[in-house]
């Protein structure tokens, strides 16, 4: 048991804010699981309900240095919690209506003529992007999604923590979406 586990809340953002990385994981570890099954409990998908919950826990380390919280930790969290899962779910609705007007323009016979040149193009395009990303970075990302690895697989073959898979993966798909989003509304249309 370590020595961080009798520190309050209150001690272990002091100790954050110094750059203590077992005051972070002291806080990951009592927070963790509360937040997953709360995020799971509206998502209804374990692994959106961790992907939610790493996000938010690695916030907390991103902004230690700024991070000045008017109530307590927990409700912090809980609140940044519940914010991320509705923006999830909202991405997730935008995702759909786009899929369905994706269909309906394929049902309603107006599949242009040279659509497969054009998944073509996009798929160098993505290609392309994908080879620019930092070498572990890149690495980590096909395992995930071309070879559909799990982050436990991950950090086994490479030697890695599943949280830092997780966030190369994270960070890969960032940098990615960033990067296409302007291309893709000029590509479809």
């Amino acid at each position: 048991m370590s020595v961080y586990s009798k520190y309050d809340d209150y001690t272990l953002l002091n100790l954050l804010q110094e750059d203590d990385q077992l005051a972070y994981t002291e806080i990951f570890e009592r927070y963790s699981k509360i937040l997953v099954n709360h995020a799971y409990k509206m998502l209804a998908n374990r692994d959106e309900a961790n992907d939610v919950v790493q996000e938010v826990l690695l916030a907390i380390w991103n902004k230690r240095y700024d991070l000045t919280l008017t109530g307590s930790l927990s409700s912090y969290l809980y609140k940044a919690t519940k914010n991320r899962i509705l923006n999830h779910i909202a991405h997730e609705k935008v995702v759909s209506r786009y899929a369905d007007s994706i269909a309906d323009f394929i049902e309603n016979d107006y599949v242009l003529a040279d659509s497969s040149l054009r998944q073509e193009e996009l798929e160098a395009i993505i290609a392309k992007e994908i080879a620019q990303l930092p070498e572990k970075m890149r690495e980590v990302f096909l395992l995930r999604k071309v070879d559909e690895l799990s982050y436990d697989q991950i950090a086994l073959q490479l030697n890695i923590t599943d949280k830092t898979a997780k966030q190369q993966v994270y960070n890969s798909l960032k940098i990615l979406r960033k990067k296409l989003q302007s291309l893709l509304g000029i590509f479809v249309w």
